[in-house]
């Protein structure tokens, strides 16, 4: 029996967004590379070293913003099979988009490790990103097609439900990838959407990318499927986690079912010992934020500072970096 647990919504918490910043490359435009002059559709985040990785799910670009500005370096991710960076209508590729939803830092001698995931929504979104830092400037990038492993994700309806959609990861210091599906898929063949979180083995998972042809993919263990609760009348569902302590700080917006529907805003939440509780988020003047929150992470150092990335699906406008301050008993 799936572990079922139902958040709700906890008065003394406080999320206030204290201030946005539109996402630049200090270098501008790159048309060699594709790279547009600013960070295209951002979807997640994580810290690598002392900067904050930023993943797009359409443009095959990792963004680099130090702790100490706000405009970006870039590390351009292979081309696609048609040699373009970008999908989008222009490029006729709106196929082959990653779609890398969720990315984590992992520790590792002499260096780390980002791994980037990709959705799994779709045939074409089954990939797997590593970078990794040992002790170079530039890292080492491993792109991974992994269909058998997300299909064992697929097919695991406890966690999956009507529709796979995998859009946070954290990595929790007992060799475990946790996994966040965001459940907003259309009920199908008897299958409603589920926000779940379930368990990889990265020892497991990193024998599976280093043989994929002997090794199995590794399998979901202590799977918890999750009633978010609901903003102005839709449900709420993941959009990314991370880690704080002993606990885990989660993001969830509300979007009208199947996807591009109505936003009636985002949540910040908490998953602990005692369940999940949630807060509304405030803008800058203490109105409801009413944007759709695409990657979570914390400020360096700062436990009481998170940042997020929201994308407008604009190609011509960047995405938004926004940081806001935490109150309340967000650590237990």
């Amino acid at each position: 029996m799936t572990e079922q647990i139902t958040a709700q919504q906890d008065p003394a918490l406080g999320a206030r967004i204290l201030r946005r910043t539109p996402l630049y490359y200090e270098a501008g435009a790159d048309p060699e590379t594709e790279r547009p002059a600013f960070v295209r559709a951002g979807s997640s985040l994580a810290p690598v070293g002392d900067a904050t990785a930023v993943i797009g799910d359409d443009a095959r670009f990792v963004a680099l913003l130090p702790s100490d500005g706000n405009k970006a370096t870039s590390i351009p991710l292979p081309a696609d099979s048609q040699g373009h960076r970008v999908s989008d209508d222009a490029h006729q590729n709106k196929q082959q988009k990653l779609d890398l939803e969720a990315c984590v830092t992992i520790p590792m001698d002499g260096g780390e490790r980002l791994l980037a995931m990709g959705s799994g929504s779709g045939p074409e979104r089954e990939t797997l990103v590593l970078l990794t830092w040992t002790g170079g400037a530039a890292p080492e990038i491993a792109v991974h097609d992994l269909p058998a492993l997300y299909a064992t994700l697929r097919e695991d309806h406890a966690f999956s439900g009507c529709e796979l959609n995998v859009e946070g990861v954290v990595y929790l210091q007992t060799d475990t990838l946790r996994l966040f599906q965001r459940g907003n898929g259309t009920p199908r063949d008897g299958l409603r959407p589920v926000n779940a979180t379930g368990d990889l083995r990265w020892s497991e998972l990193w024998a599976y990318l280093a043989d994929p042809d002997t090794a199995p993919p590794p399998r979901l263990s202590n799977i918890v499927e999750y009633d978010l609760g609901t903003l102005d009348g839709v449900r709420l569902t993941f959009s990314d986690a991370e880690i704080l302590g002993e606990s885990i700080v989660y993001s969830a917006s509300a979007e009208e079912q199947g996807g591009d529907g109505r936003v009636a805003g985002s949540v910040l939440g908490v998953i602990d010992h005692a369940g999940a509780r949630w807060a509304k988020l405030t803008d800058q003047d203490g109105s409801a934020f009413q944007g759709k929150i695409e990657g979570l992470s914390f400020v360096h150092g700062n436990p009481q500072l998170v940042r997020f990335v929201v994308d407008e699906d604009n190609t011509e406008t960047p995405s938004d970096l926004y940081e806001a301050e935490l109150t309340g008993p967000w650590d237990g």
